[in-house]
């Protein structure tokens, strides 16, 4: 939601309000249990690779998603994204199909009876979002929104959808969207948690680094390759596999935090004020309150999110001292700067691995960084 509200302007928590209209459509409909879990994740992620598309494909900002060309390709690269993810049932295509128009005109020419029902519900309730809830939720604009439903139905989305949303549509419902839904949401689809194995959860975690990643041009590949280097420089340094997998992950969920700062700061050529500093700052504590969020992940939480620390306790965001930060936590601050320092982006090429350790190594003298992984990340990747 972050990242689409900044790109491509849709309202703020467009996805979170397509996952709860779908809810509600999708209980008319009789859709129960593991069904309506999976439908709400479905319709939360319908958009999980538009950030992807615009970079990969466009190249460039747009300001109304009505301008993006091929729609279809980020439906594609969504469906892709989420295969072997940990659904409850078997709906292939729901992403892939969630564009198409019930009459055959969407991107891949499907009509309804050709689409899974889920992707009707969701394309139904995305339509309806980004055509009224970009207005104010009033009485008048309610009435404008029954107005375009009657205008897209059996064209744009099909009968028995568009039915569903009506036996629900009142104007107590439509202003509900605008006020506190997500209680309403999670009622509906309480939020269970899973055990997962390592494969999976780097799956997921891989998912979300691209999110974070392609939300900026300047940016799109250092999670992962954060998270490459941390496995490979555990690995050299010794550790157990289980180590290895963890800082993979730390590496991988580093910068989530970043989804909630804007690009205005994170693309800035020059260099930030003070006030721009403090809001950059803020990134690597929302990494450590959403990763908060995930049982058994303590370690690997404050492996992400104590990248920015410093043994001095001039980091951020807690200022941490040397007592208080781990080798793994010391390890992550490295890689992230060489990661940053070597990787080429739009304005840079990336610096040769010699001129990057002259710069850990001013850093380590500075008494910020662990000279004796300064020299463990030299000796790793040189050559």
């Amino acid at each position: 939601d972050c990242v689409e509200t900044e790109l491509v302007h849709v309202t703020s928590r467009h996805a979170k309000r397509v996952a709860y209209m779908s809810v509600c459509v999708a209980e008319q409909l009789g859709i129960c249990g593991k069904d309506l879990q999976d439908l709400a994740v479905y319709a939360l992620l319908h958009d999980n690779a538009l950030t992807q598309y615009i970079q990969e494909e466009l190249h460039s900002n747009l300001t109304d998603m009505k301008e993006m060309p091929r729609i279809g390709v980020h439906c594609s690269i969504g469906e892709e994204n989420i295969q072997g993810f940990p659904f409850h049932t078997d709906v292939k295509n729901v992403i892939l199909y969630h564009h198409e128009n019930a009459d055959g005109s969407g991107p891949f020419g499907k009509k309804s009876e050709e689409v899974p029902l889920f992707s009707r519900i969701i394309h139904l309730c995305d339509l309806l979002d980004q055509a009224c809830c970009r207005k104010a939720f009033t009485t008048e604009t309610w009435e404008w929104a029954k107005d375009v439903l009657k205008r897209i139905r059996g064209t744009m989305v099909d009968e028995e959808c568009a039915e569903a949303l009506e036996r629900i549509f009142s104007e107590e419902y439509f202003l509900s969207l605008g006020g506190n839904f997500e209680a309403s949401l999670w009622n509906k689809v309480p939020r269970q948690k899973q055990e997962l194995d390592f494969s999976q959860i780097k799956k997921l975690a891989g998912f979300f680094a691209k999110i974070v990643d392609y939300k900026s041009p300047f940016t799109s590949t250092h999670s992962i390759g954060v998270a490459e280097r941390a496995e490979k420089l555990s690995r050299y340094m010794g550790f157990d596999e289980e180590t290895v997998q963890k800082m993979y992950l730390a590496g991988a969920l580093h910068d989530i935090g970043k989804v909630a700062v804007g690009n205005e700061i994170l693309e800035k050529p020059g260099r930030l004020t003070e006030d721009e500093f403090a809001v950059m700052k803020h990134h690597a504590a929302y990494t450590y309150y959403i990763l908060s969020g995930v049982d058994d992940f303590d370690e690997i939480r404050d492996w992400a999110a104590f990248h920015h620390e410093r043994l001095d306790g001039t980091g951020y965001p807690f200022g941490k001292t040397a007592a208080e930060l781990n080798t793994q936590e010391r390890m992550m601050a490295c890689i992230d700067i060489y990661q940053a320092l070597t990787e080429s982006r739009p304005y840079k090429q990336g610096m040769p691995h010699e001129k990057a350790c002259e710069i850990l190594w001013d850093m380590a003298k500075k008494g910020w960084l662990d000279e004796t992984i300064v020299k463990q990340v030299e000796d790793c990747f040189r050559g």
